[in-house]
C-alpha cells in the first residue's frame, strides 16, 4: 500500500487539477458537474454498498447510492474519483459503504485518498491546532461536530479519519457513534450532512450523458422520441416534462 503522505499528495495534486486550493472545504458535486467527462448517478443501492464506478474508453461514471447520508456520498464521490483518476486497468468496481471494513489495497487507498480529498492533512491539522485550540487526545464530540461540518464529512468518516491520525483512539471514537444528528443540532448546525437525499431525488443523472443527449437532439441525430426515451433512462423526465420548480431572479 501506499504511504500516507503519497496518498495525501495525490489528493492535492487532483483538487489542484480541479482548480481548487489545498486547505479550503470543496463542494465535490459542483466539481463533478463541471468536469466534461464524467456523468453521476444518483441511484438507490443496498445498504452495504456506497457506490461504484465505470470507465470506458474516456467515459466515466460514478454512480453514489442515494439512500446514503449527504456527507457519505461527498465522501463516495472522492473515493470513486481516485479510482478514475489513479487506478488503472479496470473497467468498473463496486465499494463498500463500511469504512472500517476489512479491505484490499485499492479500497484502502481509495477510502484514504477520500479523506485527504475532503480535508488535506495539513488544513485539518491547522484547523484542529487554530480554530479548535487542541491537541491530541483532547477532543470532545462538539469538537467532532465542528470538524465534519467544516468539511462535509460524515460522522463515521470523521472518526475513522481522527483515529487514524491518532487525535482520538478507538475506543473513545466508539462512544461518539450514535447520538450524531442530536450532537449537531445542539450546537446549532443543520442536520442535512447526516440526512440522505429527499426519496424524489434519490434517482437522477447529471454530467455528460445528459449533455451528449442535448447535443444528439440539437444536431438532429436522434429523434424527439429518442431523446425523451435517454432522458427517461437517465431519470429526467424534469427535463421532458418542464417539472423545474417556480424560479425566482433575485
Amino acid at each position: 500500500m501506499k504511504e500516507k503522505i503519497e496518498i495525501n499528495g495525490e489528493a492535492i495534486y487532483l483538487r489542484k487539477l480541479f482548480g481548487e486550493d489545498t486547505d479550503s472545504p470543496i463542494d465535490v458535486f459542483s466539481l463533478l458537474h463541471n468536469n466534461g467527462d464524467l456523468t453521476i448517478v444518483l441511484y438507490p443501492m443496498s445498504n452495504r454498498v456506497s457506490g461504484m464506478c465505470i470507465r470506458d474508453g474516456n467515459n466515466k461514471i460514478i454512480c453514489i447510492n442515494s439512500t446514503s447520508t449527504y456527507g457519505r456520498q461527498r465522501f463516495t464521490i472522492a473515493h470513486e474519483l481516485y479510482h478514475l483518476f489513479f487506478h488503472k486497468d479496470f473497467k468498473s468496481i463496486v465499494c463498500s459503504k463500511d469504512i472500517e471494513a476489512q479491505k484490499d489495497l485499492q479500497e484502502k487507498e481509495a477510502d484514504l485518498f477520500a479523506s485527504y480529498f475532503l480535508a488535506p492533512y495539513e488544513a485539518l491539522t491547522s484547523f484542529i491546532k487554530n480554530k479548535l485550540k487542541k491537541e491530541k487526545q483532547t477532543l470532545h464530540v462538539d469538537d467532532i461536530v465542528k470538524i465534519e461540518q467544516h468539511y462535509g464529512l460524515s460522522r463515521q468518516a470523521t472518526l475513522w479519519r481522527l483515529v487514524n491520525d491518532g487525535y482520538i483512539t478507538q475506543e473513545k471514537a466508539n462512544t461518539m457513534k450514535t447520538g450524531i444528528i442530536s450532537s449537531a443540532i445542539r450546537l446549532g448546525f443543520d442536520d442535512k450532512l447526516y440526512r440522505p437525499l429527499p426519496e424524489d431525488k434519490q434517482h437522477i443523472t447529471f454530467g455528460k450523458y445528459i449533455k451528449l443527449a442535448e447535443e444528439l437532439k440539437d444536431k438532429e441525430l436522434i429523434s424527439t422520441g429518442k431523446y425523451e426515451e435517454i432522458m427517461l433512462e437517465g431519470f429526467r423526465g424534469d427535463i421532458i416534462y418542464g417539472l423545474n420548480p417556480p424560479e425566482n431572479y433575485d
